[in-house]
């Protein structure tokens, strides 16, 4: 019977290892590989998000400045308010804090694509009410009649009577789901909801 060389017997147990690339996709170490991937959602749904910000505001911008002129264009025609920032600022910290201690929250694509194609919903029917209306369309509440304020009921409008006020609920709504954020979700509902019943009664 032949015996193994000892530099051959040495070399025998290395070779019977597996590669390590075979190691780290193993069911053993599995949960390591999903670290990056969990880490790589979160990232994705941030830059989403940012996205969706400079977006809406930059095209809320533009428009206001084409139909009533760039004077007349102040934070308020973007719809920013020190509320605005607080709530946008506590939902990317939700955001943050759950990525770091719940992350398996930022897993789910198939929520975070349904708040994706809200935002795209809420953000067309935003858009077509602003340019139906055009200078109508106001980000200030008018109590005085002028000139260019005439009712509007074409376009958008004929399916609903407030189609600016219901894209940006469905938008803002929308990007809480993408971020899979359940806390902001439910707080973006109740205080939007909130605002526009205030708001509305003033245009009858």
């Amino acid at each position: 019977m032949r015996h193994l060389s000892p530099s051959l017997a040495a070399a025998a147990p290395r070779e019977a290892s597996p590669p390590r690339a075979a190691r780290a996709l193993s069911p053993i170490t599995g949960a390591g590989p999903q670290i990056p991937s969990v880490a790589m959602a979160a990232r994705s749904q941030a830059w989403q998000f940012a996205a969706a910000l400079v977006f809406f505001h930059g095209s809320e911008y533009v428009l206001a400045a084409a139909f009533h002129g760039r004077r007349n264009v102040t934070a308020t025609s973007l719809l920013i308010s020190k509320q605005y920032v607080l709530a946008m600022s506590f939902a990317m910290l939700e955001h943050l804090t759950e990525a770091l201690l719940f992350p398996e929250l930022k897993e789910y694509w198939f929520v975070s694509h349904v708040g994706i194609l809200m935002v795209i919903i809420g953000e067309v029917i935003r858009k077509l009410a602003v340019v139906t209306a055009g200078r109508s369309f106001t980000h200030v509440i008018r109590i005085h009649y002028e000139d260019q304020h005439k009712l509007i009921t074409n376009g958008v409008y004929r399916f609903m009577r407030h189609p600016g006020y219901s894209g940006f609920l469905i938008w803002a709504v929308g990007t809480q789901v993408m971020l899979c954020n359940p806390v902001s979700t439910v707080a973006f509902i109740l205080v939007l909801w909130r605002f526009f019943s205030k708001r509305i009664p003033y245009p009858w």
